[in-house]
């Protein structure tokens, strides 16, 4: 049984299609269906059915399972350490963060690691959803939540901020009528997110107008006079056009976690980059 074909196993399982797992893998649809006709004519009997929902394990395919996980796990603990050992300041170095932290926190930290060692190449994947480290899907993620996945190293790197932020017209318009300002928020999947309780309880009369799982784009529906948002203060002092409101208290402020997967303790590059961002954004912390 050859991994590249376990991989595509794997993938379709979870994706529960043939063309999920193409996408994930950048390879043809028809590549996936011939890979998993190998797989199933080695293990003489199918290892998927098909149904409503998707492609489904067979009983067959669900004791594959296992053995295949089994496989992935060693396949990645020896990319990690082959990775982790690699002494040489060059290569990707593979980041996960939100897109606002990266372009208003992040940026200079990396310019300055690009300048410092040109043959590094930072790549950031720029999503609010938590990346599993240890399938490398990047080598270090910045979150605003601690890591509880096992084997990853990590530490509270900084605190940041938070303002209650709108347009000229939008601060006009509230203090001629509080309620007139519609409120943006995270959108439902992040409803448990501490600022939104907040701006809900200190706005009780303003309505909901636009929700988005990007701080980014809250800015400019802000900036556009949408209504009022609360954002990180590195973006909301940075977007020339908003103006932060003076509230009675503060939205809550969040720590920044960083973290990564112990076997990459050893790489250069990604231990440049942490001692940058250490020295960089600590001060920033303190002023």
């Amino acid at each position: 049984m050859e991994w590249n074909d376990v991989r595509i196993f794997l993938e379709v399982a979870r994706g529960r299609s043939f063309g999920e797992a193409a996408r994930r893998l950048d390879v043809s649809h028809p590549t996936v269906g011939r890979r998993i006709k190998v797989l199933e004519d080695e293990a003489r009997q199918p290892l998927f059915r098909r149904t409503k929902d998707g492609l489904v394990l067979t009983d067959a395919g669900d004791a594959v399972l296992a053995l295949a996980e089994s496989m992935e796990d060693s396949a990645m603990s020896m990319e990690r350490r082959l990775t982790g050992n690699d002494q040489r300041l060059e290569g990707i170095l593979r980041i996960s963060s939100a897109d606002w932290f990266a372009g208003y926190v992040l940026a200079p930290v990396l310019a300055e690691l690009t300048r410092l060692h040109p043959a590094v190449v930072p790549e950031v994947i720029a999503s609010y959803r938590l990346l599993d480290l240890s399938r490398r899907d990047a080598d270090v993620a910045f979150r605003i939540v601690p890591f509880s996945e096992p084997d990853i190293v990590q530490r509270r790197l900084m605190r940041i901020s938070y303002g209650v932020y709108a347009s000229a017209e939008t601060v006009r318009a509230l203090h001629d009528d509080p309620a007139s300002a519609g409120v943006i928020l995270m959108n439902t999947a992040q409803s448990h997110f501490p600022d939104v309780a907040w701006v809900l309880d200190r706005f009780p009369r303003s309505r909901r107008v636009f929700t988005s799982t990007s701080r980014s784009v809250q800015a400019q529906m802000c900036l556009r006079g949408v209504g009022i948002a609360v954002l990180p203060r590195p973006l909301g002092d940075a977007v020339s056009g908003l103006q932060r409101i003076d509230t009675p208290d503060h939205p809550p402020t969040r720590d920044i976690w960083v973290g990564y997967h112990q076997d990459l303790r050893h790489m250069d590059r990604l231990r440049a980059m942490l001692d940058i961002a250490d020295t960089m954004l600590s001060a920033s912390e303190r002023a």
